[in-house]
């Protein structure tokens, strides 16, 4: 018999790691990545098949975290759309 997988292991955070931001476990891929394709409109397979370290069951388990988070990833997603757009100014300054 196989043995089944707790998909509560599939995300992690720690606070040493991308800011205590949750990542796919056994992988340096965070949700946020993860979302921003989906948001793209891409689904969990072209996700999975984009992404080829990931297997499907592990790209489900970061949707699902998402909707269970939207709130938490949205933040996330907002302040690193802001720190781009700050250090595009800085960069647009020194020209």
């Amino acid at each position: 018999m196989p043995t089944a997988t707790n998909i509560g292991t599939l995300v992690t955070h720690s606070p040493d790691i991308n800011n205590g931001r949750p990542m796919i476990a056994g992988t340096r891929t965070s949700i946020s990545r993860v979302v921003v394709l989906y948001k793209q409109g891409a689904n969990a397979e072209e996700i999975a098949r984009r992404m080829s370290h990931l297997n499907l069951a592990q790209v489900y388990a970061a949707l699902a975290y998402y909707h269970a988070n939207r709130d938490q990833i949205e933040a996330d997603l907002a302040e690193a759309d802001a720190e781009y757009w700050r250090l595009a100014a800085l960069h647009t300054k020194q020209d």
